[in-house]
């Protein structure tokens, strides 16, 4: 986006409708359902119900070959075993996204990095959920010597892959692999590469207005 009078039109603000009322049905493990009764700018007023999230965080881990580290894993919910990055819950109190990130990438994938970077930040289904996901780029990549995290439930036989980048966005664009997190965050690092370089890319304490930290 080289154009300063598009930059300056497009972008995402802070709003937020009167509630009038709210109230949780259900609470869950990681996840509650929430009910609002939202005032509408026209005077009248609509409930909206939808997912109240903590927070995500995904690791787009580079090698020095242009291959991205993933990991198979089904899921429940879509009765599939899904290609992913490592990502995981922002569930711990006060955890800044990095720990969570490098975390996740020690526990599901034994593997640690030098350099960090923002690669993207996407809200998964802003019509339904509040769930924030910030993607990060994680590359200097190395196989840690910590032991290895005893994994469980959905992640005992997860098989780890890595995958060329280019052959990623053929399978995204192709319809064969589908977990969003995997999905934009090669997508932008394959734009990152073809625009200003990876290097151009948000520190990794960059503010993130939907989870400040």
């Amino acid at each position: 986006m080289n154009d300063p009078r598009i930059r300056a039109r497009i972008g995402d603000t802070p709003e937020s409708w009167p509630v009038s009322a709210s109230e949780t049905p259900f609470r869950g493990r990681v996840w509650s359902m929430r009910s609002d009764q939202v005032e509408m700018p026209d005077g009248s007023s609509a409930r909206r119900d939808y997912l109240a999230h903590p927070g995500s965080v995904g690791v787009v881990a580079l090698d020095e070959q242009g291959r991205i580290l993933v990991l198979r894993q089904y899921r429940h919910p879509v009765r599939q075993k899904l290609w992913e990055i490592p990502a995981g819950l922002l569930d711990v109190a006060g955890e800044h996204p990095l720990h969570a990130a490098r975390r996740e990438l020690f526990e599901e994938a034994h593997h640690e990095a030098a350099v960090w970077n923002v690669l993207v930040d996407i809200y998964t289904t802003p019509g339904s959920s509040d769930e924030a996901i910030r993607v990060f780029l994680a590359r200097g990549l190395s196989e840690s010597t910590a032991e290895r995290f005893a994994v469980e439930h959905e992640e005992v036989g997860m098989e780890l892959a890595w995958l060329p980048v280019d052959e990623a966005i053929g399978l995204i664009l192709a319809g064969e692999v589908h977990n969003p997190i995997l999905v934009s965050g090669a997508l932008a690092l394959a734009a990152a590469r073809a625009g200003d370089g990876l290097d151009a890319l948000r520190a990794a304490d960059a503010p993130w207005p939907a989870r400040p930290f």
